[in-house]
């Protein structure tokens, strides 16, 4: 139903804004869902290849060492408390770069609240140009 002015009615504009609002939901739903996948699918490979490297790292330490102690078998002592100490000192090398990536990652849905902001802030412009107009 339109007014005497051209001006849609109250309902039409209702419909208008409700239909707006939903789109604009769905959109962002949308956005969250795909970025859960992507960091989902980021930390599952993570993991993965931690797990893999953690297992052949220490296969091929403890080898090592074997080696090392059968080279240089009447220095295996030596050569085992220096190994332990190599591997203790790369441990904690490894500890503290891991937390560093931990505590400084992007923040999660870091799109998804970008384009939230940038809704509220299209709402507001629009309220105020829909305020200044009347």
């Amino acid at each position: 139903m339109s007014t005497s002015a051209g001006r849609p009615g109250l309902f039409a504009s209702l419909k208008l804004l409700a239909s707006t609002l939903l789109a604009i939901g769905q959109t962002r739903l949308e956005l969250l869902a795909n970025e859960l996948e992507v960091q989902k699918l980021q930390v599952l490979r993570m993991l993965l290849l931690a797990q893999a490297l953690l297992f052949l790292a220490a296969v091929g330490l403890v080898l090592l060492v074997a080696l090392a102690a059968l080279l240089w078998w009447e220095q295996r002592i030596a050569v085992v408390g220096v190994c332990a100490a190599l591997f203790v000192g790369a441990a904690a090398w490894c500890a503290r770069t891991l937390m560093g990536l931990v505590n400084a990652p992007e923040p999660a849905f870091a799109a998804t609240l970008a384009e939230l902001r940038q809704d509220v802030q299209n709402l507001k412009t629009a309220s105020r140009h829909a305020n200044t107009a009347d």
